[in-house]
């Protein structure tokens, strides 16, 4: 059977994108399948500007990693299934996690939409593990909607079809085109209402079958393409949302676990385990291959005892080294570019820019609860990658993967940190070691020290510039190793990555198919190199590579368009490569008044990105007055305070332009963070942040006073990819700002890291800085 209306057999109907395959699948209610996922269609060749050294093409603008993620995708999708039950309820299983991004609310619109039921007859729920679907499981790459957008919506119209002809027959032999569906029911020319719980038993089918689907037109869509607010709004505001810590699991008490005062130190011996274990409140006291885990009646208890434990720690992986040590190696191990400086000839822009260590800072830390005993296992946790999980916690515990259960609870933030599963793996040890249910936390003090890092890199470019011609562009991108053990969401591309050169492996091909040209300037090339050691815990943080490489893009194009004495805006617009991307900078440009007068030490800055199928521009204000630079606020550290941002953002069709609006937002917060004020410091072989107070992210006191995300008109019938979209732009505009306000190009991101430390670091043992009674007592 064809995907698509190339190629078909002949006398084969073939079926285009609006007539999709599925099944009607063998149940007691009416219950579909997806047989076809996105159908997808040639990408198209970015156009020229006209200008005279036109780019060719770059990998990711013919090919990216969200075309990656669509076609592995694809073979499984037929495996996600919809469920209508008697009440008239929606009942779907996303195989995703939802950490705020707001799929949970998108999902639902698809299928509201396309299936005329109203919004809050929509039920989505989060899958278990399910490692039939391969790689269909993974949440990463802003590739949710992207992914599932098709499958959802043909499962959605497999099940109005089926309804249509289960209605005809129930009216006396009607014909299924006489009627129309509205608001949950199917509804008879005479005007005779039958609500989908009346019929969805009668659509049952006994045998599975397949069918074609004919899915709506833009011109039907009621609410995809409007802003909706999110499903669970009132249940987080209210406390009723469900995290893992608050799920009632009969037995599973807190537990803690003591870390290395190193990264990643171990064990040798506990000095007073029974003393501890004789502790007010404490049950258990066991060392587990990460530290020694502590279960106790409440999260203070817990606490108490960690803070007691007397442990032998052997040494760490990393030394005595610190930033300057793994920023020397960085150095060590840049590509060398290619282009020759000929000052004879042409002019020679050269740019090197350091991004130091950082955190995903999600708030919510490793929290998963885990009830293992001699022959199964059960853990409930934030899953990024769930079957990757599922298979290392089995392996780790020496089960078959066939008797763990992994079930994904809706996480509190991630930014690629719930993409491993270390607490998962720690309350599994846990609870293994104890045989007992176990609540595991991880303190945020190891979030910061122990958990993971997004690497420390340097980026460098070079472009040539003759006369209004850029002739040639390179950069050279140098990372400390980030990462990808979860690979694809499954055990082989997982597995690949744990090979000797796996993960460097994986690292050229995400860069490679994420990497855009954003510009005509002759040929471009964009080339990685990363470190291999495993020393320290990394992973991707929001946007991967992108808000690094595009900081040190946008700022050697400032300093480009200055060699030719040109406005940054409009040397942009000028040798901009898309049209797409040249619409969402003039409207940055025009609603954010591009160019207007600027008090003393006040700038605007300007910076573009396209990634996920989709295009962004900013514009941003900073104040950098001395007054704004010196003053501190709760001892968290201050400086340049960005006063207005305009952000546009072209995504083809915006599901939910509401959640869109909001997941800029966020982009734009970590921007700030990136640029301005968030990093972690590596001395003598450990990270020196150990809670909210040491790390600064961006706080309420430099959030903008002004924010206005702009949503283009949609380009597309296809959605693009929103999750990680708004970073890049952001820092770029920022960086921008910045170095037009003091005159002077920042080298070293965030600007206030070689600055001094605002803080007196908290001591490593034990690194545990919070009260026992602050919020943390937890008694079920």
């Amino acid at each position: 059977m064809t995907e698509d209306n190339r190629g078909g057999e002949p006398g084969r109907r073939e079926v285009g994108r609006r007539r999709l395959l599925g099944y009607l699948v063998a149940a007691p209610t009416l219950a579909v399948a997806v047989r076809l996922g996105v159908d997808m269609t040639a990408p198209s060749e970015a156009q020229a500007a006209g200008t005279p050294v036109p780019t060719p093409p770059l990998p990711a603008d013919l090919f990216d990693l969200e075309d990656t993620q669509n076609y592995a995708a694809k073979p499984t999708a037929h495996l996600i299934t919809l469920e209508l039950r008697e009440d008239g309820s929606v009942h779907f299983e996303l195989p995703r996690m939802e950490v705020g991004q707001g799929i949970m609310t998108s999902t639902a619109m698809i299928i509201a939409d396309e299936l005329d039921v109203p919004l809050d007859q929509v039920v989505v729920t989060l899958a278990k593990a399910r490692p039939e679907l391969q790689m269909n499981q993974l949440t990463g790459g802003s590739n949710t909607t992207m992914s599932t957008y098709y499958p959802i919506r043909t499962a959605a119209a497999l099940a109005r079809g089926a309804l249509l002809e289960a209605a005809a027959l129930m009216l006396g032999g009607l014909k299924p085109n006489s009627l129309k569906t509205e608001n949950g029911a199917v509804i008879a020319p005479d005007g005779t209402r039958v609500s989908y719980g009346e019929l969805a038993g009668k659509a049952a089918v006994s045998q599975t079958t397949a069918k074609e689907a004919e899915l709506k037109s833009a011109a039907e869509r009621k609410v995809v393409g409007t802003p909706v607010g999110r499903t669970d709004a009132r249940d987080a505001v209210t406390g009723a949302k469900q995290f893992a810590m608050d799920l009632d699991i009969p037995g599973a008490l807190p537990t803690m676990v003591c870390k290395p005062p190193t990264i990643n130190g171990t064990v040798r011996s506990v000095r007073n385990a029974a003393a501890v274990r004789a502790m007010p409140g404490v049950a258990h006291v066991a060392v587990i291959a990460t530290g020694v885990a502590v279960r106790a009646r409440t999260f203070g208890q817990c606490i108490d005892a960690v803070r007691a434990l007397d442990v032998d720690w052997a040494p760490g992986l990393v030394g005595h080294d610190s930033d300057d040590d793994v920023l020397a190696e960085l150095k060590d191990a840049e590509l060398p570019l290619a282009v020759p400086e000929i000052p004879a000839l042409a002019t020679t822009v050269d740019t090197s820019f350091t991004f130091m260590f950082s955190s995903n800072a999600a708030l919510e830390t490793g929290c998963t609860v885990a009830d293992v005993t001699a022959d199964s296992a059960e853990v409930w946790g934030g899953f990024k990658a769930p079957i990757v999980a599922k298979q290392e916690i089995a392996s780790t515990l020496g089960l078959p993967a066939d008797a763990v259960t992994v079930n994904v609870v809706q996480g509190g933030g991630s930014f690629g940190r719930k993409l491993f599963q270390d607490g998962g793996l720690d309350a599994a040890l846990a609870s293994q070691a104890f045989g007992a249910p176990v609540r595991l936390m991880w303190h945020r003090a190891d979030d910061c020290r122990q958990g993971r890092v997004h690497p420390m890199s340097t980026s460098r470019v070079r472009a040539t510039v003759l006369g209004d011609q850029v002739l040639s562009y390179e950069q050279r991108h140098t990372s400390a190793r980030t990462d990808f053990g979860h690979g694809y969401g499954e055990m082989i591309s997982a597995a690949a990555s744990q090979l000797p050169v796996g993960d460097y492996s994986i690292s050229q091909w995400v860069y490679t198919l994420t990497q855009a040209a954003h510009y005509n300037f002759g040929p471009t090339t964009s080339l990685l190199n990363e470190l291999t050691d495993r020393r320290f815990n990394t992973g991707a943080m929001r946007n991967i590579y992108s808000p690094n490489t595009a900081v040190a893009r946008e700022l050697t194009v400032d300093k480009i368009a200055a060699t030719m004495g040109k406005d940054p805006y409009e040397f942009r617009r000028t040798f901009v490569r898309e049209e797409r991307s040249r619409a969402v900078l003039d409207k940055v440009a025009e609603v954010g008044r591009w160019g207007r007068d600027m008090p003393p030490h006040h700038a605007q800055g300007i910076g573009i990105h396209n990634e996920y199928h989709a295009y962004t521009a900013c514009l941003m204000e900073i104040d950098t007055s001395p007054a704004t630079v010196n003053r501190k606020v709760r001892q968290a550290v201050t400086g340049p305070r960005v006063t207005k941002v305009v952000f546009a953002v072209d995504i083809g069709l915006a599901v939910n332009p509401k959640g869109l609006e909001a997941q800029m937002m966020g982009g734009i917060m970590d921007a700030l963070a990136i640029v301005l004020t968030s990093s972690v410091h590596l001395k003598d072989g450990n990270f020196l942040e150990a809670s909210w107070d040491n790390y600064a992210y961006t706080r309420q006191w430099n959030v903008p006073f002004d924010v206005e995300v702009i949503v283009m008109p949609s380009t597309s019938e296809d959605p693009g990819g929103a999750g990680e979209l708004g970073v890049a732009a952001a820092a770029s505009a920022a960086a921008n700002a910045y170095a037009r306000a003091t005159g002077t190009t920042p080298t070293v991101f965030p600007i206030n890291h070689n600055s001094g430390l605002h803080f007196e670091p908290y001591p490593y043992s034990p690194p545990i800085p919070q009260s026992p009674t602050n919020g943390l007592d937890y008694v079920r």
